[in-house]
């Protein structure tokens, strides 16, 4: 099965699985990632074929929807790629980039490095920051009951692993504890130029939230 084949049938199994999915981790994410992952490629010497996989399988079954289970993702994603006949190679650096590629995985000390995930961990967090990455974070905050906004309950700026998982902190304190933290974590140029304009609107954001707030 050439390559065009198998990102065409990647994408209607993740249609299919996320069709009922939250609203910040459904197809739609899955599509600005793909997009942003193509176009952050153009600009890298990479294995494409790689990039499109992992960025579309990346959130094929993501643990804080899963109990925490760290490896369904790895694991539903290998067992889709195996069953259509993609090489082992590609699908062991698929199930590798995802992984690795999340933010609380950078709680973790880095044991894999490829350009494939720099390029993939850009493109989902270029899709966190920004009008989207706004949208998204009070669409979770509100799946999961969360405050928007309480005075009385600091951003907690040293957080372990396990107290970000589960933390139940407003969305505003979300911010703070990630998405203005993701400009600086950005690993390609492009990723990192595109990066900037989007921090800066999150930036307004919180500006003009405080001034209605007060």
């Amino acid at each position: 099965m050439n390559s065009a084949a198998i990102v065409e049938q990647t994408v209607k199994f993740v249609q299919d699985t996320l069709k009922n999915a939250e609203g910040g981790h459904d197809w739609w994410h899955i599509q600005r990632v793909w997009t942003n992952a193509q176009h952050i490629a153009q600009t890298e010497a990479c294995d494409l074929l790689i990039v499109e996989l992992a960025a579309l399988l990346h959130d094929i079954a993501d643990s804080k929807f899963h109990n925490g289970d760290e490896e369904i993702g790895p694991a539903t994603a290998g067992k889709f790629l195996t069953g259509i006949g993609v090489d082992a190679y590609v699908v062991e650096h698929v199930q590798q980039i995802i992984r690795h590629m999340s933010f609380k995985a950078s709680f973790d000390k880095a044991v894999f490095h490829s350009k494939e995930l720099a390029i993939v961990q850009d493109a989902d967090r270029l899709d966190a920051i920004g009008a989207i990455g706004i949208a998204r974070a009070f669409t979770y905050g509100g799946f999961k009951d969360r405050e928007i906004y309480n005075p009385n309950i600091k951003p907690n700026l040293n957080m372990t692993k396990e107290e970000y998982k589960n933390t139940t902190a407003p969305t505003i304190n979300h911010f703070y504890e990630k998405l203005l933290l993701l400009k600086d974590k950005m690993n390609t140029p492009t990723g990192k130029q595109l990066a900037l304009q989007r921090h800066n609107f999150m930036q307004s954001f919180l500006d003009q939230f405080y001034t209605e707030v007060e």
